[in-house]
């Protein structure tokens, strides 16, 4: 069994963070997750999409924010562990411990749990012939961009996913466009340039309908979309993208007894923590009144719960916080003169 002071499942963004504030404040911790590589989210659904919520950084891809995160990280030396399940969680006197679906124990007074929205995967196109294309001419996520260069590509959606992919790919490709609302959910700036494209005749706009067949005898080549008044149409198609949303799993989590609300674990707005001591909650899988979304909000959570898990790591020492821009300790810690 690894003793730490600190569990961290996940490691997305919010997890990687969540080693620097622990870190700065000298504990160790260990991360787990059950991909089988680091980022989370950012990686695995957009590692090219561009993010512009972080602060102090205009643009940047959940690849370029997970490399970044690393580098931060770097001088705690802390271990990561991947392809791994939590499988259970039990109390053992003042200390959680944690056994994953390899039979790894890790024991530490306290947990943060940084899951995102514990396992998912993405809604599909419910048509047999789309599956067979899958991977091939049917994605559900772009990981490399390059590889949709100079296509005919059909994207079905109506939220930020949908509409960033159709702007950033119209650069270099013919794009339309397709929702089964006339409304569009995502973010407003993004809508008002895709409108400009679609004026200049550089994008094209199908809605309200969704997908009816599409043809693949042996590539695709076309799809047949239905409008709500019942009309029909071909559009000449080489790649379909489909970004339906995501079915949520939360696995063996919700089996911990932790409080959960519409697949979220409740906190509170204090210090993150769950409704069992020394097991906390933060990024997409909590919940709280007034809860943003946003992998900024996650930090904020974590770097809150941090000061707890201090607390709880180091019982006989009164927590002083210190400015990161003046403290030699900190400075000590980072490798810093």
């Amino acid at each position: 069994m690894q003793k730490t002071d600190v569990i961290i499942i996940g490691a997305g963004p919010v997890g990687l963070f969540a080693v620097h504030q622990l870190g700065i404040k000298g504990l160790q911790a260990v991360v787990i997750d059950n991909l089988d590589k680091i980022g989370g989210q950012c990686i695995e659904l957009y590692p090219d999409k561009p993010i512009y919520d972080i602060p102090a950084v205009p643009e940047c891809t959940g690849e370029q924010l997970t490399t970044r995160l690393l580098e931060q990280i770097k001088p705690f030396k802390t271990k990561i562990f991947l392809n791994e399940r939590v499988d259970e969680v039990r109390q053992e006197k003042e200390n959680w411990v944690v056994k994953t679906n390899n039979k790894k124990e890790f024991s530490a007074p306290s947990i943060i749990i940084a899951g995102g929205v514990g396992s998912f995967e993405p809604r599909k196109i419910s048509l047999k012939e789309a599956e067979k294309l899958e991977g091939k001419s049917v994605f559900y996520a772009v990981r490399n961009k390059d590889q949709f260069k100079n296509k005919r590509i059909s994207i079905f959606g109506g939220g930020d996913s949908a509409l960033d992919w159709a702007l950033e790919l119209s650069k270099f490709s013919k794009i339309t466009l397709i929702h089964r609302r006339n409304e569009f959910r995502g973010a407003h700036h993004t809508l008002s340039e895709i409108r400009k494209l679609e004026k200049d005749g550089k994008l094209s706009i199908k809605t309200p309908c969704q997908i009816e067949s599409l043809d693949n005898e042996n590539q695709l080549k076309s799809i047949t979309i239905k409008y709500d008044d019942g009309k029909t149409e071909t559009i000449l198609t080489d790649v379909i993208l489909g970004f339906f949303g995501l079915i949520m799993k939360l696995g063996p989590i919700a089996e911990w007894g932790l409080n959960m609300s519409k697949k979220t674990i409740e906190v509170n707005s204090n210090n993150f923590e769950t409704n069992k001591k020394g097991i906390f909650a933060a990024g997409d899988i909590c919940s709280y009144p007034g809860k943003l979304k946003l992998i900024l909000s996650g930090f904020h959570e974590v770097a809150l719960a941090s000061v707890e898990c201090f607390k709880r790591a180091r019982p006989n020492e009164k927590y002083r916080f210190e400015f990161t821009t003046s403290s030699k300790t900190i400075h000590n810690r980072l490798g810093k003169k």
